[in-house]
């Protein structure tokens, strides 16, 4: 397997966690992290194997002074990105309980972005251990990525992860 490339974004917090628990569970030398707000489209042309991680905005953002703008500033790379021989494979952190309609929102937001550039993702994930209402990361009855909420559902993320990197890197090339 070609070495991984995880961007991720905002930096701190729960995002930036899981990001960590990911590199413990594949390994550092496998691995290089990168926080989208440092990056550009021409740092993922090293990488044929790529993870997204994002968070769905939340009250912690809107009560900020500065609201984050990782994202939001590295969204327009996508557009410049060349995707032949690469794979992605997204994950989410959300509130399914204060924001049940709006469940890991981003992740989908994000994952339609790649799909109209034709990108290929894998790694989807069944909603069936999930208890949310509406969620733009539902695409055909799964989830486009990875799905966490670490705030009410933080005993389940260890088990979510490695059950997702047991599937998506027998699938990395």
């Amino acid at each position: 397997m070609n070495k991984i490339g995880l961007f991720y974004g905002p930096v701190g917090g729960a995002v930036e966690n899981v990001a960590r628990k990911i590199v413990k569970a594949v390994g550092k030398e496998k691995i290089d992290v990168i926080p989208v707000k440092d990056a550009n489209a021409t740092d993922l042309d090293k990488y044929e194997n790529v993870i997204f991680g994002i968070s769905t905005i939340g009250s912690h953002t809107w009560e900020r002074e500065t609201p984050s703008k990782d994202w939001d500033n590295f969204l327009p790379e996508l557009e410049k990105i060349n995707y032949s021989n690469k794979l992605f494979a997204l994950y989410g952190l959300g509130d399914h309980i204060t924001y049940s309609l709006h469940f890991v929102d981003s992740l989908g937001i994000l994952g339609r972005k790649l799909l109209d550039q034709d990108a290929k993702i894998i790694g989807r994930c069944s909603t069936s251990d999930y208890d949310f209402e509406d969620s733009e990361a539902v695409i055909d009855g799964e989830f486009i990525g990875l799905g966490l909420d670490e705030d009410y559902e933080a005993d389940k993320t260890d088990k979510r992860i490695t059950s997702w990197l047991d599937r998506i890197l027998t699938e990395f090339k």
